[in-house]
């Protein structure tokens, strides 16, 4: 299964102690395995396991980090998951990822961690920003993509409505000033968690709320959220040469299942429809949720994406 060393043993030491307990607390609950896996360019990469099937590889979005898609795990026993931290989230190392090279630092950082999970391809299931990673390697690498799952939306996508707060930060000056002024407490993150449609949501996983505390108040994480979020946009939206155009879309070839909130703010459901019909082999389901339709839905998403793995050629 690749170079790997448990996760019990070697730890990521720039994560603050905390956020590491907290983080491998909630993997033995879920009764899950943690490991970090060496990179053939330096630095380890977290990785969550569990299950049985075929392989699905799971990539979060900002903000937070593979805990985020824990939750999934009780009922995705007929799948092989893998949730893997991305650079700089969870208890991942960072990476450079200059903002010219974004796109392609990201495609190999997936695929190069395929190869150290010893899978020649694997269902991609990304949510918003992982979804943009895991939507570009199956563009780029689309030998690599049996499948693409999108866990709600990604904002690269046509129509999309960035956050004015992230837009914010994305903002070099004043973004600086307001990430090291602000660090969410529990009534700003709900605020936050409502602003994306699971304000209510959030409250069922208590742990997964104090997780994305323990991220607002890692620089490591900080870092790099600000670092994407100055890559693919500017103060006004996406920038023009990171938004993916109808063009790409039909340019897909890996069959796609599109798993969407009714309420996403960021990419509306009729605009999800647009989407689906210019992805030649493409399904949406709207589930009743906002941006992250796992935290008030896990078992359905779980079922959707474990059907779907099993469909995939």
């Amino acid at each position: 299964m690749g170079r790997a060393e448990s996760s019990n043993r070697v730890l990521v030491a720039r994560h603050p102690p905390g956020l590491r307990a907290r983080y491998e607390g909630m993997v033995r609950s879920a009764g899950a395995t943690g490991r970090l896996v060496r990179m053939p360019r330096g630095g380890v990469v977290h990785v969550i396991e569990a299950g049985d099937g075929p392989p699905v590889v799971h990539l979060h979005g900002n903000n937070t980090s593979s805990l985020s898609h824990l939750m999934l795990l009780e009922h995705s026993t007929r799948v092989r998951s893998f949730l893997v931290d991305r650079p700089g989230f969870g208890l991942s190392d960072p990476e450079t990822f200059p903002r010219r090279e974004f796109r392609h630092r990201a495609v190999r950082f997936v695929t190069e961690t395929l190869d150290e999970l010893g899978l020649d391809a694997a269902v991609l299931a990304g949510a918003s920003g992982g979804g943009t990673w895991a939507l570009w390697c199956a563009l780029d690498r689309p030998e690599r993509v049996r499948g693409l799952v999108m866990l709600g939306s990604i904002p690269l996508l046509p129509g999309a409505r960035i956050p004015l707060g992230i837009r914010i930060v994305a903002t070099p000056g004043v973004g600086d000033v307001l990430t090291r002024a602000v660090r969410p407490g529990p009534r700003m993150l709900r605020r936050l968690m409502s602003q994306v449609g699971e304000g209510d949501t959030i409250l069922r996983h208590p742990d997964l709320f104090e997780s994305l505390l323990d991220a607002a108040h890692d620089p490591v994480a900080t870092a790099a959220n600000v670092a994407e979020f100055r890559a693919l946009l500017t103060p006004f939206g996406t920038r023009a040469a990171t938004r993916i155009r109808p063009a790409d879309l039909r340019r897909v070839a890996a069959p796609t299942l599109m798993i969407w909130g009714d309420r996403d703010p960021v990419v509306k459901v009729a605009d999800a429809r647009a989407v689906a019909e210019l992805i030649p082999d493409a399904r949406l389901e709207v589930l009743p949720a906002g941006h992250v339709p796992q935290l008030g839905n896990p078992q359905r998403v779980a079922q959707l994406v474990a059907r779907f793995a099993a469909s995939c050629p």
